[in-house]
């Protein structure tokens, strides 16, 4: 079976109202599809006027079709008729599989109903009400996507036209009127990915609580050099944290292995020889569960560039304090330790296996998004582009 390429937009209502996550969990667990590209969008009149053609097209029932167009006009575009008066931010998906435009739309995402079922995406988030003579008097669709797979071509032909110009980080529209206003980066981890689930869906469900808003995103593989990059201030803090337990390991193994008397000081200054060692091969195995390869493994150092076998998903958090937010809602770097509720408690396994990372400061968050590419001179648009052709 030829594979397609589908996608799932994510509506403004959808975001503003914080359902992202309850959406994304069911999309990924249900969609037997891969999840190839998220991007943000907040889209110019230019495109909307195409879309509109397309996603109404003229042979479309004319109710549904009038729903369709005022839909667009007064939720999509960025103009005074927004009754809500907020940046109508759209999130968008790209899946790839077999079947993947029927399926995704009949089998996921669902059709509109004013039966009160939640079997479907828009069974569950959407609402589609007629009056007594069978006018639409509501209709929130959700998500949005192509159900033709004659038109779905169409539909991310437009996309990729626009993915420059209209996508990418949205970082400092939204007028919040308040202070200290700040973006945090957040990364799901390589181990939401390795099976189709709703958990990462639960874990940017739980950041909905900090009641910031997400203004950018991005599906990336993270190589070796990224890693490296992204992770290099632990080595420091690893060969002066796991000296002690270097010092303990050899003493433990070395005070009886002699005829003399091997002393804690004589482990120490054994310790003092290995404890950078031991910082890089621990950091290394934090590079490997990121990329999924030991940099140990790679010959040539050009090919740390490339090198990667795992999927995360960055996000961008933007909102009054920001990072304390986003920490408190993360938890403890030790799941064991962190507060109940908290997304290391509820998603994490270990130090490393702990569900996400969350910037620290303001200061690593812009550094973090530069390695990652969320920053706001974000250069692949291109790249998008090409996923779409």
């Amino acid at each position: 079976m030829v594979e397609q390429l589908a996608y799932a937009l994510i509506t403004p209502y959808s975001l503003y109202k914080s359902r992202t996550g309850g959406i994304i969990g069911r999309l990924l667990a249900h969609a037997r599809l891969e999840l190839v590209a998220v991007r943000m969008f907040v889209f110019s009149d230019a495109f909307l006027d195409a879309y509109k053609e397309i996603l109404a097209p003229k042979d479309m029932d004319p109710k549904l079709r009038e729903a369709w167009r005022q839909y667009v006009d007064l939720n999509l575009r960025q103009n005074p008729n927004n009754p809500e008066a907020y940046l109508p931010r759209c999130m968008f998906m790209l899946f790839r599989g077999p079947n993947a435009v029927r399926h995704l739309k009949d089998d996921v995402i669902g059709a509109f109903t004013e039966q009160p079922v939640g079997d479907t995406i828009r069974g569950t988030y959407g609402d589609f009400l007629r009056d007594e003579k069978g006018h639409i008097r509501y209709f929130e669709p959700a998500v949005i996507t192509c159900p033709d797979v004659a038109m779905n071509a169409e539909h991310l032909k437009l996309f990729a036209q626009y993915a420059c110009t209209d996508g990418g980080v949205l970082e400092g529209r939204i007028d919040y009127s308040l202070p200290d206003v700040q973006t945090s980066l957040v990364m799901l981890k390589p181990d939401n990915f390795e099976r189709r689930s709703r958990r990462p869906g639960n874990i940017i469900d739980a950041f909905s609580w900090t009641g910031l808003r997400i203004v950018g995103a991005k599906l990336f593989n993270m190589t070796v050099a990224m890693g490296e990059q992204f992770y290099g201030p632990l080595k420091e803090v690893f060969v002066r944290k796991l000296k002690g337990n270097v010092t303990q390991e050899v003493y433990q193994r070395l005070h009886d292995a002699f005829a003399f008397p091997f002393t804690m000081p004589d482990a120490e200054a054994v310790a003092d020889r290995l404890a950078e060692r031991n910082a890089v091969t621990e950091f290394n195995k934090i590079v490997e569960y990121m990329t999924g390869v030991n940099p140990e493994d790679i010959m040539d150092p050009s090919e740390k560039a490339t090198a990667s076998r795992t999927k995360c998903l960055a996000l961008l958090y933007e909102g009054p304090n920001a990072i304390d937010k986003v920490r408190k809602v993360l938890g403890s770097t030790d799941p064991t330790k962190a507060e109940p509720g908290t997304v290391r408690s509820d998603f994490g396994l270990d130090l490393m296996r702990n569900g996400a990372h969350a910037s620290d400061s303001p200061e690593n968050a812009v550094r973090e998004r530069k390695i990652v590419g969320l920053y706001e001179t974000e250069a692949e648009g291109c790249e998008f582009q090409k996923l779409l052709a």
